[in-house]
């Protein structure tokens, strides 16, 4: 059977400034902002090389609108709570605090980013 994975992801965002501010507090990152024509997009550090998908906030009126509907992007994390810890100071809320799915897959967490997207975490520990 072919595998399938995730190769980039977008998070749509209503002020990029705010949502930047918001991501790099959390992950303790700096995102590399880009004008891609239109789109207004602030993308997440990775490497193209190796494991896991590059993805980016985005931001372009009409064609982007933040939402709890939808895809939900999970971001892997060495400790959910770690990240779930930053959310409410970096102005976010979080809606589901660190909790096992099983001792096989680990832990997860959700939390609503300023922009309105819900957004998950995954961890091992």
């Amino acid at each position: 059977m072919k595998q399938v994975t995730v190769s980039w992801f977008e998070i749509p965002v209503g002020n990029m400034e705010r949502a930047m501010a918001f991501y790099e507090a959390i992950f303790e990152c700096k995102l590399d902002r880009h004008q891609m024509g239109p789109f207004d997009m602030a993308w997440f550090p990775w490497d193209e090389n190796g494991g896991g998908a590059g993805g980016s906030l985005v931001a372009f009126e009409g064609a982007y609108k933040p939402s709890h509907e939808g895809t939900l992007v999970y971001f892997s994390s060495e400790d959910v709570a770690v990240e779930l810890g930053r959310v409410g100071k970096a102005g976010g809320k979080v809606l589901q605090p660190k909790t096992q799915i099983s001792p096989e897959i680990g832990y997860m967490g959700l939390f609503e980013d300023t922009e309105g997207n819900r957004v998950a975490l995954h961890s091992q520990n």
